[in-house]
């Protein structure tokens, strides 16, 4: 029996949830059709989040209470990844404080990347301690007026894989390739073009996901009979069910698509119920998880006794909970780049080209928000500094790192300002004291601001600081946030 699988899970579903009433009540004068998808919301990235800011989040879940320090390598599964040429699964790690010298890999260009990642991950797993991060994340764009507009959602999941302590064993894995092209996007587009459901239902999932699924149980002796979580991405309704009957699982089985409140999420999605399903998954109960696109992918797992004892998280569950409801369909267009806003002449100013060798010089304090702490008096800092701000000790280049992502804080002063530029006004702002006595102005977002006052407990969130037009280049750094209880 395989001593490899996943130890443990996290993931991150953006608090902004986009009314699908309001999408369809836009749009009803171009298709009034779209009003058979009116229910409930969509989940959609701020103005300051992306695939690469929401893996770092469902990371960060997946990792809680776990020494970092043990992982060997990350995997990121995405199609919609903010860079084609600079490896994006590295930013994820210097976010979450990784060291250095571990493995990172981008795995891209098809919806089923992460089952595809995901059965690569799993097979190159040696006994040797080490554990995998495998994340997967996806922000898609659509035209306006679509199905898949109100449809579609942003979201991120993330499993560690490793040989021991395992709440979920691997029993196995099969593919099927085939370039059978249900919808593609070329390189450059925005949108993605896709072909007739009728024929993407009956030569696409009815044909290829069958031969997929029958290969993992009869490679593991499994029946189809003895699945309890049966995972399938597919907007089309019907087709997971119809297919469960087919193969012979029990209807129960058949996970929720998780349309209400998040949305079909693209290449994360079948990692995103998997986590889901883990969520309710009791010991020795089998989840089978297939990615489709050009081909499918099946894998198999066991949950083990150790489900039970991982430590508390929010997952994609906790993820659903306290989200914050959008109805101004223009907002939604404007934080997807669809329609173009005239922000005036406050938008233009301090437009400064990317520094890339004081990024790299101080990446520790960008990307991992890392500030100093005094070997002398223990006095913590940010930034980071040659002398101690402690006048009682002004030490001289006695400063160790320090970590202050994932430290208690509080806003101690805030700002709500209506004549700054940001692409979601106001701008909040404000002095964030940390337990560990650290204190500094930070920006504050996925709030509103009757959520800001003095005292109220924040964390820290990696997002996008600016967007630098000129490089088309992003610049990410830490925010703060309202702790939000589940």
């Amino acid at each position: 029996m395989s001593s490899v699988g996943i130890t443990a899970y996290g993931g991150y579903i953006p608090r902004l949830r986009m009314s699908r009433k309001s999408i369809a009540q836009a749009n009803v004068w171009v298709d009034p059709g779209l009003m058979a998808h009116a229910k409930s919301e969509r989940s959609m990235c701020d103005y300051d989040e992306d695939t690469i800011t929401m893996a770092v989040e469902a990371g960060r879940d997946c990792t809680r209470g776990m020494n970092r320090q043990n992982i060997e390598s990350v995997f990121m599964a995405s199609t919609t990844m903010p860079f084609d040429d600079r490896q994006n699964s590295t930013v994820v790690a210097e976010a979450l404080g990784l060291k250095e010298n571990i493995a990172t890999l981008d795995v891209s260009h098809s919806q089923r990347a992460a089952t595809s990642g995901l059965s690569a991950a799993l097979k190159g797993i040696s006994a040797n301690g080490g554990e995998t991060l495998f994340v997967a994340s996806e922000q898609r764009q659509t035209k306006c007026a679509t199905p898949k507009e109100l449809l579609y959602g942003d979201a991120a999941a993330a499993i560690t894989l490793g040989t021991g302590n395992l709440i979920a064993r691997f029993l196995g894995a099969n593919s099927i390739n085939v370039d059978m092209v249900d919808h593609f996007r070329s390189k450059g587009a925005r949108f993605d073009y896709e072909w007739e459901e009728r024929w993407i239902r009956e030569e696409g999932y009815f044909k290829i996901v069958p031969a997929a699924v029958k290969g993992v149980l009869e490679k593991t002796g499994i029946a189809p009979g003895s699945i309890d979580h049966f995972v399938l991405p597919c907007v089309i309704r019907g087709v997971r069910e119809t297919l469960a009957k087919k193969m012979g699982m029990k209807p129960e089985a058949v996970r929720d698509n998780l349309m209400a409140g998040c949305g079909e999420t693209g290449a994360a999605h079948s990692l995103v119920m998997l986590v889901d399903a883990l969520q309710d998954a009791k010991p020795g109960e089998k989840l089978l998880v297939v990615g489709f696109g050009q081909g499918a992918d099946a894998l198999l797992f066991e949950a083990t006794e150790k489900i039970g004892d991982l430590s508390p998280r929010k997952g994609i569950k906790g993820s659903l909970i306290n989200g914050i409801i959008e109805t101004n369909y223009q907002k939604f267009l404007s934080f997807k780049n669809l329609v173009p806003i005239e922000w005036g002449m406050r938008a233009e100013s301090g437009a400064r080209k990317t520094r890339m060798t004081a990024m790299y010089r101080d990446r520790k304090m960008f990307n991992s928000l890392v500030g100093g702490k005094c070997t002398q008096c223990g006095t913590i800092q940010f930034p980071k500094a040659h002398i101690c701000v402690n006048p009682d000790c002004r030490a001289v280049d006695g400063m160790d790192d320090h970590c202050l992502a994932e430290s208690k804080s509080r806003i101690a002063s805030y700002t709500v300002d209506w004549l700054a530029y940001t692409p979601n006004p106001p701008l909040l702002f404000g002095m964030v004291e940390f337990d560990e006595g650290a204190k500094f102005m930070m920006q504050f977002t996925g709030c509103k601001p009757e959520e800001v006052e003095v005292g109220v407990p924040m964390e820290m969130v990696f997002r996008i600081k600016t967007d630098d037009k000129g490089l088309d280049f992003k610049n990410y750094f830490w925010k703060a946030t309202p702790v939000v209880q589940n």
